[in-house]
């Protein structure tokens, strides 16, 4: 006879207590590792996804600098030299291609097409006369005549006009976006037409350089040149220094020839008011504010006696200029035109080309007491009659 007792269940629980845990632990231990698996599964995915990412990111940045990438040297160097021309006094044919004093003797050099309407900046020491005529060779291989239009002494710059259209323009860049060690591209023609597009490559050795030398008996001053270690040589003059985005940042001027690898350009932002106006206008009329002027980097060699941190030294007026009949005096500092704050010549330079005869400009100055001044600007005339406290002063550093 069974006898149900309290104690009896107890006994016959316990069996089922423990398949309980068991199987719990079963599942736990099941769950877990699914969860596992999900979670490597997971990370294998977004580890696949990032090494996809990374290959697609990598071969993109491989195909950036592939030979038939737009930024590669030998495409930026197949389209700038569209654009660039030889300028010479005579026509090229049978020259010597060994006469190293071909540019000095024949005043041959580079230039660059700048306007499709037939504008072309190359330097004023290959033009030096306004209206004189010199021979232009096209990348086409033919030539034509040019007439010089514009030129500036004090930057080496000029502006040559032919009688062609819808021609293949260089693309500007931004030469304040320069940092030293940036790769650059100089083209030109060195040696004469002989060795047309001839191209060097380097980086930006320095920026704001202002270079000194003799000519005739005066010493002359360049100012916020840039300079780089790509290969300038004779007939190099006139043309493109180059980014790595195929903008022209620079013409070429000078190199030194005490040492290896020490070139100078022109900044290119100085000139391009004067190409905007010149490709909507078809002209150009020069404004002056009548004075002389140093910046900091150039005045220790004018007088070492003027400490100069920041603005534009004014070292003569022309009485009858703009400026002569107004407050400003030699010895003032000009800190700024119409607000935009001056530490360069080029900068001065820069902005009265973006302006016209008869505009009036207000200079912010110091005299002791800062002051502003209004002047209204005039046509730079080339012949004018300086006072003689100017005659001692180049006349190229008028502006």
């Amino acid at each position: 006879m069974y006898i149900y007792s309290h104690n009896d269940n107890k006994r016959n629980d316990k069996p089922k207590i423990f398949l309980a845990v068991v199987l719990t632990a079963f599942i736990t231990v099941v769950v877990i590792e699914n969860i596992i698996i999900l979670m490597n599964n997971e990370r294998e995915d977004n580890i696949a996804q990032r090494l996809s990412a990374d290959r697609t990111y990598y071969n993109g940045a491989l195909q950036g600098y592939s030979p038939n990438s737009e930024n590669s040297a030998s495409v930026i160097i197949d389209n700038m030299k569209k654009s660039i021309v030889g300028i010479s006094l005579l026509k090229p044919e049978g020259e010597n291609i060994f006469d190293i004093n071909a540019e000095e003797k024949w005043g041959m050099g580079t230039g660059i097409i700048v306007s499709r309407n037939g504008y072309i900046l190359t330097n004023e020491h290959l033009a030096k006369t306004i209206g004189a005529k010199l021979v232009v060779s096209l990348p086409d291989g033919n030539t034509t005549q040019g007439r010089v239009i514009w030129n500036e002494k004090n930057i080496d710059l000029a502006i040559i006009k032919i009688d062609k259209k819808n021609l293949d323009t260089a693309s500007l860049g931004n030469s304040s976006n320069l940092y030293v060690g940036d790769d650059v591209i100089a083209i030109g023609n060195p040696l004469g037409i002989e060795f047309q597009g001839t191209t060097t490559k380097g980086i930006v050795s320095g920026l704001n350089r202002t270079f000194t030398f003799e000519e005739n008996g005066k010493q002359i001053f360049m100012e916020g040149l840039i300079q780089t270690d790509a290969s300038i040589n004779p007939g190099n003059s006139g043309g493109p220094l180059i980014n790595m985005s195929g903008q022209v940042v620079g013409i070429n001027t000078v190199k030194l020839t005490e040492a290896e690898g020490i070139g100078f350009a022109v900044p290119i932002n100085i000139v391009k008011p004067i190409i905007d106006k010149l490709e909507k206008d078809d002209k150009f009329e020069e404004a002056t504010l009548g004075i002389y002027a140093y910046d900091k980097e150039a005045i220790p060699y004018m007088n070492s006696k003027v400490k100069l941190d920041k603005g534009i030294y004014v070292s003569s007026i022309d009485k009858y200029g703009p400026c002569g009949i107004t407050d400003l005096k030699v010895g003032d500092i000009i800190f700024s035109i119409d607000n935009v704050e001056l530490n360069k010549m080029t900068e001065l330079r820069e902005y009265i080309y973006s302006k016209q005869p008869n505009d009036e400009v207000v200079l912010h100055v110091i005299d002791g007491e800062e002051k502003d001044i209004k002047v209204k600007l005039r046509k730079k005339m080339r012949k004018m009659d300086w006072n003689s406290s100017s005659r001692d002063v180049p006349a190229w550093r008028k502006i």
